[in-house]
């Protein structure tokens, strides 16, 4: 069946949308629904779809603003701040996975049959595709589990940042290891001259170029023109490249670097990110285009294979070398773990490999497919690692329990503290404010270099994941006071708002979040408040616009406080404490009733018990983890919990009204 160009990009786009979600809903990244998609409409299967000049065109152009994107990251003071794990750790990693590889090509070469040949170039170009590992899933992976700033996190990102460097020589070498091997040293001694000289006008004569360029174009104040001079640079710097013999990848990385260095690089990042994750999309459906479903179904065994050896032998590599880089047994393990798959840019070095004739047909089939299946594992291995790792370190147990007594011995003195989640910017401004309030307190937090600094500077903070029941045991919720979350991550809240219903149902906690979006799931959640930053930057900003405008100071701070209490109900109270003084006993507070089975106001309706007759009134319920709405015909059960809202007299007698 023949397509014009718009219908086979109505067809690709149409299953890209189908691929992606249908992905969500699995919670898999879109990547591998996009691969499944290709699989599927490809010439192998449903034959919907086949590779031709147009979809060529569009993989390539997928892949020149992947490369672009990785340009912008390029920062050279990220670099040497990470020197040793990015050229120690992840120079190690790449070079010793293509060493093994051609080793092992060297192996077998002569035990397979004449027509497959497995030359050292070929088993080269595969050690190259097979040592890369996939930076969306694992970041996203890592994101979720807010394990970018632990010790793993950070060696893992510091691996794929090396592996993202690594890509720019392979993609000169792997094409010059085409050519015959008589002419095999003079090709690629021109190669690396012509991307000697090409790099260097790119660079040194276009870094002035660039910069100067792009002033006068945001001074003309028109985002068409900025957005149109965005792409003229990166194709530009792209066919610059491939006119010199190199790749069009290559040229767009340069452009990347040369806008990372200026002061448009967030806004570029911004405008350029829909056309990389389109067209990046649609690369990956060209590559799982490329899959023959029955010959890998004939050949399932040699798949099954090529899957288990190269992620058992990455796991292997990777978790040594992190030993041998000082890293714990179950760092390592997990830095492996979270490694172990194959990348984004394994398929376009496979593709480039396929494309020189350096590798026989039937083994990019048989790689490919088992590529696809190891990044379709990655997700589930790295969720499992935690268990995978106390499993099989020996000393895992022993380092985790050490930690655990360290928080717990920290906080073995105190009592009616806050747990705070999260020691960034917000943890440390309220644990300042705590602090001067006299209110003890205790942090935990994942990034070890903020935790050795800030205990050092005699804060009480621990290293520890608050998404742990140990963890909160140890930091003595039984004792505690209430707990703040002070990151905005809604799934780890989550987390956070369950264990601590499990341990201490009637602890208050305070989350924090980024907008109105998860407030309702937050709520039903457990969460006492929740306080989304962007109101509170929407209320900083009328403030001061008011102000600015003339409207009287106390009117604004009214205007203010209004908004803050129709939005914020417990801010019109507190919990009181031992530490209160007598001298506070008119002003409101919060108290929490738990319902015994016995109190005469189970199995009424809230509004028949008429707990305000005694001049409090009913802040919320609680009842398991969902916050209830509070209404007149709400009936209430044994071992809800009702906060009530009030002066101390009125508490009291509203109490008495619940339980006599």
């Amino acid at each position: 069946m023949t397509f014009t160009p718009l219908e086979i990009t109505l067809l690709l786009l149409g299953s890209a949308v189908l691929g992606v979600v249908a992905f969500r809903m699995l919670q898999l990244p879109p990547m591998l629904g996009y691969l499944a998609v290709g699989i599927l409409i490809g010439p192998h299967a449903l034959g919907l779809a086949e590779e031709s000049e147009i979809t060529h065109a569009l993989a390539e152009f997928g892949v020149v603003f992947l490369m672009f994107s990785i340009g912008l990251e390029f920062s050279l003071p990220k670099l040497m701040s990470m020197r040793s794990i990015v050229f120690g750790l992840g120079m190690a990693q790449v070079g010793l996975t293509i060493i093994a590889t051609m080793l092992f090509g060297w192996t077998i070469g002569t035990q397979l049959p004449p027509e497959i040949h497995l030359g050292w170039q070929t088993s080269f170009a595969l050690g190259g595709a097979l040592a890369m590992s996939s930076t969306a899933i694992v970041s996203k992976m890592l994101t979720e589990r807010l394990e970018l700033e632990s010790e793993h996190g950070r060696r893992i990102i510091g691996i794929l940042l090396f592996q993202d460097l690594a890509v720019v020589p392979l993609l000169i070498l792997i094409p010059s290891l085409g050519q015959r091997p008589d002419a095999l040293a003079e090709t690629l001694a021109w190669a690396s001259l012509k991307a000697v000289i090409v790099l260097a006008l790119l660079l040194f004569v276009g870094q002035k170029i660039v910069r100067t360029w792009f002033t006068i174009v945001v001074k003309r104040r028109s985002q068409e023109l900025f957005m149109l001079n965005l792409l003229l640079i990166t194709l530009g710097a792209a066919w610059i490249t491939e006119k010199a013999g190199l790749s069009l990848a290559l040229g767009a990385f340069v452009a990347g670097m040369l806008i990372s260095e200026t002061e448009y690089k967030h806004q570029v990042e911004e405008d350029i990110k829909p056309f990389r994750d389109v067209l990046l999309g649609l690369f990956f459906i060209t590559i799982g285009m490329l899959l023959n479903v029955h010959m890998v179904l004939q050949h399932w065994w040699l798949v099954l294979v090529l899957l288990c050896g190269p992620v058992l032998l990455k796991f292997a590599l990777i978790a040594g070398l992190a030993k041998l880089f000082g890293s714990s047994d179950g760092i390592s393990m997990r830095i492996g773990l979270g490694l172990a798959q194959a990348g984004e840019f394994g398929f376009v070095l496979l593709n480039l490999a396929g494309g020189s004739k350096l590798i026989d047909p039937f083994i990019i089939q048989v790689v490919l497919a088992s590529m696809v299946l190891s990044m379709l594992l990655a997700p589930f291995i790295i969720a499992k690692s935690d268990q995978i790792v106390l499993k099989f370190s020996n000393n895992e147990w022993m380092m985790q329990s050490l930690a655990l007594t360290k928080i717990a011995s920290r906080t073995m003195s105190t009592n009616k503290h806050v747990i705070v989640c999260g020691f960034g910017r917000s943890g440390q401004s309220l644990a300042t404010l705590l602090a001067e309030e006299n209110i003890d307190y205790h942090a935990l937090d994942l990034d070890p270099e903020r935790v050795q600094e800030a205990q050092t500077a005699g804060r009480h903070v621990s290293y520890g994941d608050a998404a742990r029941r140990e963890s909160l045991v140890a930091a003595g919720i039984y004792r505690a006071s209430a707990v703040v979350i002070t990151y905005a991550s809604t799934p780890s809240a989550l987390k956070v708002l369950h264990l601590v219903h499990e341990l201490a149902p009637t602890l208050p906690v305070i989350v924090r979040s980024h907008d109105d979006t998860d407030l309702d799931r937050l709520k039903q959640a457990g969460a006492a408040e929740v306080v989304p930053e962007l109101m509170e930057g929407s209320l900083m900003l009328a403030s001061h616009a008011l102000v600015m405008l003339g409207v009287p100071l106390r009117r604004v701070v009214h205007r203010v406080q209004m908004a803050r209490d129709a939005r914020y109900a417990s801010l019109r109270g507190y919990f009181h404490g031992a530490s209160d003084s007598a001298d506070e006993a008119d002003l409101e507070r919060l108290h929490s009733v738990t319902l015994p089975s016995s109190a005469s106001s189970v199995g009424q309706a809230l509004g028949s018990i008429a707990v305000e007759h005694s001049g409090a009134a009913v802040s919320s319920v609680r009842r398991g983890k969902a916050q209830l709405e509070v209404a007149p015909e709400l009936e209430l059960e044994a071992g809800d919990v009702v906060i009530l809202r009030g002066t101390a007299s009125a508490v009291h007698k509203a109490e008495q009204k619940l339980l006599r």
